[in-house]
């Protein structure tokens, strides 16, 4: 009875043991499965370094425009975002107290140059009785400051015509360049004030981004010199206007980013990356990366398997991106086959 017992527990022992031995090489060739893919090996890089200084991409021309005149709007042309050429009317103002005034400017002028035609046939007569010694000095003296005092009237009515066409062309308010309208703060029947805004036209086609950084950062920078910057996400070539002094121990760099198709919005959020020398920084493809959310990966292969790590990124370079985090140089990583990829969006 005993030795049997030995031999059930030996056999049960035995098949126990086969059973583990059997499932063992099933869970590590389940765990080694390599992912599809390319392996890259992670290496130092020598990189830019930047610091990104953040500010606002403005317009570089934009105008809100008002008016000298006092009087009722009549007509408003243009809404907001419509595009507007140069010269373009915008909103026209009620001038008919102009016109009143016109007809007496015209009739200051005429009379003054009666008096001018007057007091010059005076002065050439009186000039050719002198000559003949038939007229006293004084009384040459006097037809010569009369004539100067015509001529003078003449000037100031003609001065006063050009003064009245100029106000009543601020009754026709046009756009100074070509842009689009962003504001605009008036409606036909309004009372315009002088100064009061009517409307506000802007020029997106060059923008200039402002940064401030401290004067250890902004000795590198030169004006001319091309600098990357991003616009609300939106990386872009920008181009150093000038770096100058602000409030405290502060710098302002000025940038100026072309955008002639008008893709890039003003007021947005920007920031400029100022170079600080090279430095040492860990690549990888980007298209290595995995993302799960707000979590992003990559596959690290080593001799236990393919395994996911989640790691932290920096700024995108080309076809690359930094890791900042979480990967070190000498780990080899999995670029996944497109198919693969694909599988996984």
């Amino acid at each position: 009875m005993h030795m049997s017992s030995v031999r059930v527990i030996a056999v049960g022992g035995a098949l126990l043991l086969a059973a583990c031995s059997g499932g063992a090489p099933e869970r590590a060739a389940a765990h080694a499965a390599p992912t599809p893919g390319t392996p890259y090996v992670v290496v130092d890089s020598t990189i830019d370094a930047t610091l990104d200084a953040a500010g606002t991409a403005q317009p570089i021309a934009e105008a809100t425009l008002s008016t000298k005149l006092m009087g009722t709007v009549t007509d408003v042309l243009v809404h907001e975002g419509d595009h507007v050429a140069a010269g373009q009317p915008l909103v026209h103002i009620d001038a008919r107290d102009l016109a009143a005034r016109d007809s007496q400017v015209q009739a200051s002028i005429a009379a003054a140059r009666a008096m001018q035609r007057d007091a010059d046939a005076q002065a050439r007569r009186i000039r050719a009785l002198y000559a003949d010694s038939a007229a006293p000095r004084a009384q040459l003296d006097a037809v010569e400051a009369a004539l100067a005092q015509a001529n003078a009237g003449v000037q100031a009515a003609e001065a006063g015509a050009r003064e009245l066409a100029a106000t009543r062309a601020y009754a026709d308010v046009r756009a100074p360049f070509a842009g689009v309208v962003t504001h605009r703060f008036v409606d036909p029947g309004a009372f315009a004030a002088p100064g009061a805004p009517l409307v506000t036209v802007q020029n997106v086609s060059r923008l200039r981004v402002s940064v401030n950084a401290a004067p250890e950062d902004v000795r590198r920078l030169r004006r001319g010199m091309t600098v990357a910057a991003t616009i609300e996400d939106t990386t872009v070539r920008a181009t150093v206007e000038g770096v100058v002094p602000s409030a405290g121990n502060v710098y302002t760099v000025n940038a100026i980013v072309e955008n002639p198709r008008g893709t890039l919005l003003a007021n947005g959020a920007a920031s400029i990356a100022i170079p600080r020398g090279r430095r040492t920084a860990v690549l990888v493809p980007a298209a290595a990366v995995r993302r799960e959310g707000d979590l992003t990966g990559v596959i690290v292969r080593d001799a236990s398997g393919d395994d996911v790590r989640w790691v932290r990124l920096g700024a995108a370079r080309g076809a690359f991106v930094e890791v900042t985090s979480g990967l070190a140089a000498g780990t080899t990583i999995v670029i996944p086959a497109a198919t693969t990829a694909a599988g996984e969006k």
